[in-house]
């Protein structure tokens, strides 16, 4: 069936896509986020939201969102990082906001005749301009995560040895299958709920993992998904370096630290990180396995 199409909700409201609709909330620290005029033709035109469209049959709305902004604003695929998803569901419609940043310079442009005009915005301002209705409604909570990441630092050696099922006898290889594993979980991604985030809605993350090796495991090396810490001695110490780093370098970010340990938990928790325990994320690993 094709994607465009209005759809009239479970709440008895009209909106736009047949499978649902996404769009991608930009972020750049320097100017602010990037808002789309909507033509005045278009369903509630003259107003302002964010590049976005209808999901495409099979479609991941996350794909849905790197596409229409391409196509409305010319911004580039890899000039984004995406950090998260918030998700309203409508009954049988849903949309889909992305979170990212850019990465590089973008040189946005309106690219078609759906919008009139592109601008960023600092997110205090946001509600100075005419929104669309259901962005406007959106935008709290979505503001309050603008910029922000998932860091997911994993105590490799704990999380291996919380389960007997013979790491004992490959350590190093234990820590590449794990590795491997949160590879795979970075992609598809951690709801918030999940990674113990105390927020309300529909969220998605795609955390940026950091595993700590130790002893014969330190010799695993990293992937793109996954970078890989190798702790010389204490492993407990470089774990809780880590999160001092990542909690004073981005302090907007949520930083969160996955162990059993129960002093590295309080050591870490007095540097500002969360703390989930290993058989939670495990179950998280075993979803995709």
């Amino acid at each position: 069936m094709d994607a465009n199409g209005f759809v009239r909700c479970g709440h008895g409201h009209r909106h736009w896509g047949r499978h649902g609709a996404a769009g991608l909330l930009l972020t750049d620290p320097e100017r602010g986020v990037l808002l789309q005029r909507r033509a005045w033709w278009v369903h509630h035109g003259r107003t302002w939201a964010i590049p976005g469209g209808a999901v495409e049959a099979g479609e991941h709305p996350r794909d849905t969102a790197i596409r229409e902004a391409w196509e409305e604003a010319e911004i580039p695929a890899d000039a984004l990082n995406l950090a998260c998803q918030s998700t309203v569901d409508h009954g049988n419609w849903r949309y889909t906001t992305v979170l990212a940043t850019v990465t590089k310079p973008v040189n946005e442009r309106v690219a078609n005749s759906e919008s009139s005009e592109l601008a960023w915005v600092p997110p205090p301002k946001v509600t100075d301009y005419r929104l669309h209705k259901d962005f406007a409604l959106a935008w709290p909570s979505l503001h309050s995560q603008v910029g922000r990441e998932l860091v997911l630092i994993v105590d490799g050696a704990n999380v291996v040895g919380s389960r007997p099922d013979g790491w004992w006898r490959d350590r190093h290889g234990a820590a590449v299958r794990l590795r491997d594993k949160l590879a795979r979980l970075a992609v598809s991604g951690i709801s918030a709920a999940d990674a113990g985030l105390p927020m309300d809605g529909d969220w998605t993350w795609w955390p940026r993992v950091i595993l700590v090796v130790e002893g014969q495991a330190r010799g695993v090396e990293r992937v793109d998904e996954v970078a890989v810490v190798a702790a010389p001695s204490d492993g407990d110490s470089k774990i809780v370096e880590v999160a001092r780093e990542s909690v004073t370098s981005r302090p907007q970010d949520h930083v969160v630290v996955v162990t059993a340990d129960r002093e590295l938990k309080a050591r870490v928790t007095a540097e500002g990180a969360s703390v989930l325990g290993p058989g939670a994320l495990l179950a998280l690993l075993g979803r995709g396995s």
